[in-house]
């Protein structure tokens, strides 16, 4: 329980990385608010297995692109759980498309950035005046941030490597606070992400070519991010920590 009393929000909760990020918070004691946004039936099996690990935690429909939306998920999670956020982790995020830079236009490359790279951008911003000095802030980032991504991935790797980037700002900014900054960055893991966007046979290969054999899954994601969370971490900031399998080295 080295989370006992500490309030956590996590953007992008209702499913897959975001869902096992929400439950594994909560079975270290924090009090979980769930953002989702398209799904709220998601979004309550998410609050279903939360309560099911002994925490407790609210939904919150928002669209994590609009700074009102992010002001109304934070001021739901004051409403629920008092005046103080520990724990802000950014998962929202997604590839939309897979479209090469002639196929896409202005709209679509606008689209994908604000998901990725705005949404941390609000968050933080509206999140960071009710955190008080040892909060921590994780944000997931990609391999594809690293890499540049795959076939019509151009603006998603790019998003996603400024992500690492604003990781590394802010936790010059912030540290002078107490409050830590850093990043994950997964390689091929086993959510509807890649259901959707990855062929079978491109999973196939990808997890043959990491070191150990196999795509990662979301629970291993969510122990990471618990860990940059949590005390044990507390000399770490600013930092894009990669789960890939030992596909890359960084």
């Amino acid at each position: 329980m080295r989370l006992k009393n500490k309030v956590a929000i996590v953007t992008g909760g209702s499913r897959d990385i975001g869902r096992s990020v929400c439950v594994k918070l909560a079975g270290e004691g924090a009090k979980v608010v769930i953002n989702y946004f398209g799904n709220e039936a998601n979004a309550q099996e998410t609050l279903k297995e939360v309560t099911a690990a002994g925490g407790e935690g609210i939904i919150v429909k928002a669209d994590v692109t609009k700074a009102s939306d992010v002001d109304h998920l934070v001021q739901e999670a004051l409403k629920a759980f008092g005046s103080e956020i520990h724990i802000l982790v950014n998962v929202a995020g997604g590839m939309v498309a897979r479209k090469t830079v002639l196929e896409m236009d202005e709209a679509f490359w606008d689209t994908v950035m604000d998901l990725n790279l705005k949404s941390v951008f609000l968050a933080v911003n509206k999140t960071l005046p009710h955190m008080p000095a040892g909060s921590s802030i994780v944000n997931l980032a990609s391999l594809a941030g690293r890499d540049g991504g795959g076939p019509g991935a151009s603006v998603y790797a790019t998003s996603k490597g400024a992500v690492m980037t604003y990781t590394r700002a802010l936790a010059k900014e912030l540290g002078p606070k107490n409050i830590r900054v850093n990043a994950v960055a997964p390689g091929m893991i086993a959510t509807t992400f890649h259901d959707t966007f990855s062929r079978p046979e491109v999973r196939t290969n990808v997890a043959n070519a990491t070191a150990l054999k196999r795509e990662g899954t979301a629970d291993e994601v969510a122990g990471l991010v618990a860990y940059l969370a949590g005390p044990e971490s507390g000399y770490i900031t600013g930092a894009s920590v990669d789960i890939n399998g030992g596909l890359n080295f960084s």
